[in-house]
């Protein structure tokens, strides 16, 4: 090999030494990016662990709190042995090896009655219909060719026998118009004997009228309040029913008509509400009742309270601008003394230290919230349940026996409170086993925060267990929502409240609201004429009075 050629094979060495140091050059960058970018990388994971070790840090110490607030030491957090002093609590123990035994054992018991209960239906009966008070019209029958022109039977044809069948039939709502005509009589003696401005003419006085000045009568507007209130229908379907009966009625007349109807029954509300929050026991609840806000032009969430008097079963609702407000519980319960029970809204707790006042709670709410948690923790919730179906057993028991209330309250502290007391132990050995924001651990906190007040019923034997009564009050509310939508305004509602209350102490009382609205309705025209009390036209003391159908 010449020199030359030497040369240019180590000028193509060099070249391509180069090269290899030129990517190796290349590589080294790279790598040195990639560190880079992995060490900020692993730097903002170190931080985002710092950041969520130091939520869970203070996640714990929230934890830790609420445990504290709820199964810590605190003297108001447990119930006493003695169910006399509820006030004063004392340190459980948790659930024993025999408690638990007795509980898995009722668990399964539960679980077999409800698996029999889905499975085995059981046939429907049809009811004969009761058609005693029924008027009976008589059609009779005879074969073609049997009878005269008068209907009689020819004299060829002998009746040995009938066969009766009945069907029901019905005569639409008549609608007609009462004129009354007043007439004016005169003396003879007048007529012959005296000038005539010195004539004495006689007229009747015209009967005083439900509604100044309006042609509908008690009966249109028993009707009217009626078919809205307790037959769910607005205005628009009742001016159709009257429109097929033969009379036209625009929605703004039936409507004047049924403002100036209820603000004569307002007076019956406020002797009603007075004579419920007089009571000793009272049940209190709210409901909501969608508004038409005029301003936003769409409905809003307003709300009606209802409160029962437990004792007689009258009931009133109370509309405040919509308000679920703790300050409209304190207007509403201000001069109330006695006892008072409600489900767990915190708009009540401020009625716990006032003095005179006794709040129950309601173990109906308590077991709903069990009830819900069954898909989550079917074991706990059933267990939990199972406890509270025992507290309802010893009420079943005593509606059984009849008891008084004295025996209740007997009954209620040796076997319920007994019960009471190893539910408490249940909920604070479990709930340190479930995630705090589970369903199953909220229906403990809801049960476990509440259960001082949920246990004062064992004290006294006119208290029930649960809210469901006023419950049942409430439901036309619900029903009349899905049907009427919502009330044009504040004023809309507050004149429903008025309703509600009267039609719900109607059927408290066992009367006819129909029947009753129609005659106070009357009535009371001549109760404001004279000045007199109008206490006797309240549907308890109606339905007891004779004197007031007069």
């Amino acid at each position: 090999m010449t020199a030359e050629e030497q040369l240019k094979a180590a000028m193509k060495e060099v070249t391509r030494l180069r090269e290899m140091v030129a990517v190796k050059d290349e590589k080294i960058t790279s790598l040195d990016a990639r560190a880079t970018s992995q060490a900020a990388t692993i730097t903002a994971q170190i931080a985002s662990i710092s950041k969520l070790d130091a939520a869970v840090r203070e996640l714990e110490d929230q934890l830790a709190w609420l445990r504290k607030k709820v199964f810590g030491k605190m003297s108001e957090k447990h119930l006493p042995l003695d169910p006399a002093q509820l006030s004063l609590f004392d340190r459980n123990q948790l659930t024993g090896e025999q408690e638990k035994a007795e509980l898995a054992k009722a668990v399964e018991e539960s679980q077999e009655e409800i698996t029999r209960m889905i499975t085995v239906k059981s046939k429907p009966s049809r009811k004969p219909l009761d058609t005693t008070k029924l008027p009976v019209e008589v059609e009779d029958i005879y074969p073609e060719g049997t009878t005269d022109e008068n209907g009689s039977l020819k004299a060829g044809y002998v009746e040995i026998g009938i066969e009766e069948t009945s069907r029901l039939e019905r005569i639409p709502a008549k609608v007609y118009i009462v004129r009354t005509v007043r007439h004016k009589i005169i003396s003879k003696s007048d007529i012959t004997g005296k000038h005539p401005e010195e004539r004495s003419i006689l007229v009747a006085a015209l009967p005083l009228a439900p509604v100044s000045k309006c042609i509908a009568g008690a009966s249109v507007l028993a009707d009217i309040i009626t078919g809205k209130f307790m037959y769910h229908l607005p205005f628009y379907r009742q001016i159709q029913q009257y429109k097929e009966a033969g009379i036209t009625i625009s929605d703004s007349t039936m409507g004047g008509w049924y403002e100036a109807a209820v603000e004569k029954l307002k007076l019956l509300y406020d002797l009603l509400r007075k004579q419920i929050l007089s009571s000793e026991y009272i049940q209190i609840d709210e409901s909501v009742i969608p508004v038409i806000d005029n301003e936003k032009h769409r409905t809003r969430k307003g709300y009606e309270w209802c409160v029962r008097d437990a004792i007689t079963g009258d009931v009133m609702f109370h509309y405040d601008r919509g308000s679920r407000g703790g300050h409209v519980a304190r207007e509403l319960l201000g001069s109330f003394r006695g006892c008072v029970q409600s489900d767990g809204y915190e708009a009540y707790d401020q009625f716990e230290k006032v003095e005179g006042i006794t709040l129950h709670g309601c173990w109906a709410h308590a077991r709903r919230k069990y009830c819900d948690a069954l898909e989550e923790n079917k074991s706990l919730a059933t267990e939990a349940i199972c406890y509270i179906r025992k507290l309802y057993k010893v009420e079943e028991e005593a509606d059984r026996a009849g008891l008084t209330p004295e025996q209740r309250c007997e009954k209620r502290q040796k076997e319920s409170y007994p019960v009471i007391l190893t539910f408490e132990k249940w909920m604070m050995g479990h709930y340190r086993e479930v995630l705090p924001q589970s369903r199953t651990a909220k229906a403990i906190a809801y049960t476990y925060t509440l259960l001082p007040r949920l246990s004062r019923y064992v004290n006294d034997g006119r208290i029930n267990i649960d809210n469901n009564l006023i419950e049942n009050n409430i439901r036309p509310l619900a029903l009349g929502r899905k049907n009427f939508l919502f009330c044009g305004n504040d004023a809309s509602a507050y004149r429903a409240a008025i309703v509600y209350s009267l039609i719900g102490t109607c059927k408290a009382a066992g009367v006819e609201p129909r029947e009753w609205l129609e005659d106070v309705l009357k009535k009371i025209p001549y109760y404001l004429s004279d000045g007199r009390d109008m206490t006797g036209l309240l549907p308890r003391t109606w339905a007891n009075s004779a004197s007031t159908r007069d």
